[in-house]
């Protein structure tokens, strides 16, 4: 599983006042200048969130600046429940436009690990890559290395919580603000986990409370999707990440002790239950390919 904008100014005409016998030639040019201005900044669209080959970088960065501009404006004069609107439009917008980005770009992405150093987390980009990141940079975008040689344009984890902060209703502001947090580090990547299994399993808590605490939210949806998502990995393993030792028929001892940390410290949860019901099942020795129907948890 993240900035600088480019403010476009709308210039209001200045109104003479002249007599009634004025002619044309009394008008100053400055004023003419200004009305085609604004003229010009009135009549720009931003190109199509359809991806092509066409565009350029800077097209993209262009339109992503003026829906920046756009959502501003609107933000300011709106009320909290209709900036969970524009919030969600705006992450569509977004998503598309970094889509045509990583497409345009794949030749970088496909080559970037290639630029790392010795040093942890350190880059020794060519200068066509380093303009092309501080482009990406004025939208709030950037060049992340997901692990096993994957590089992809993603938004800036804390982007649109500098974008929405306090400026929706509490349950939008609580999702925006957890996300962030759990996009500073990848999750995973080739089916290995890339946080600690601690982090996981306080991960499954932060959503639970969620949706403990709002129930009747729009985004209940999506977070009780990525919650089960979240508690499938946490309970049944993954690929590369596997929590039951079929030789010794038990369950890891790393495991194990992260599972008994959910349940001492959070008894109550749906998590720490579900939890429970896993190790129970593991300790009688029901076979594995039954263990998710025993547990009623299925991929």
């Amino acid at each position: 599983m993240i900035k600088k904008i480019i403010a476009v100014c709308l210039l209001s005409a200045a109104v003479v006042s002249c007599k009634k016998e004025a002619t044309v030639s009394d008008v100053k040019p400055a004023n003419d200048s200004i009305a085609k201005n604004e003229t010009k900044e009135d009549q720009y669209k931003p190109i199509d969130t359809a991806c092509s080959p066409n565009y350029k970088t800077e097209d993209y960065i262009t339109a992503l600046q003026w829906y920046r501009t756009k959502i501003d404006k609107e933000i300011a004069a709106n009320s909290p429940e209709q900036n969970d609107k524009v919030y969600e439009d705006y992450v569509k917008i977004r998503n598309k436009y970094t889509s045509c980005l990583n497409d345009l770009h794949i030749d970088i992405l496909d080559k970037y690990v290639d630029y790392h150093t010795r040093d942890a987390d350190t880059y020794n980009l060519p200068e066509n890559v380093k303009k092309i990141a501080a482009e990406l940079n004025k939208a709030g975008l950037e060049f992340r290395v997901m692990g096993e040689g994957l590089t992809e344009i993603h938004s800036l984890p804390e982007y649109y919580v500098s974008v929405f902060k306090n400026k929706v209703t509490p349950d939008y502001d609580a999702y925006i603000s957890q996300i962030a947090k759990d996009n500073k580090e990848n999750y995973a990547v080739n089916g290995g986990l890339l946080i600690t299994w601690e982090e996981l399993g306080d991960r499954l808590i932060v959503w639970e409370n969620f949706m403990n605490k709002y129930p009747k939210s729009p985004l209940i949806k999506v977070v009780k999707e990525d919650y089960h998502n979240y508690l499938l990995d946490y309970l049944l393993g993954m690929d590369s990440d596997r929590i039951y030792d079929s030789e010794e028929g038990e369950i890891y001892d790393d495991k194990r002790e992260e599972y008994n940390r959910i349940i001492k410290k959070y008894p109550n949860s749906i998590t720490a239950k579900k939890t429970k019901e896993l190790i129970a099942a593991y300790d009688a020795h029901i076979p594995v390919d039954q263990i998710e129907e025993r547990i009623n948890l299925r991929r």
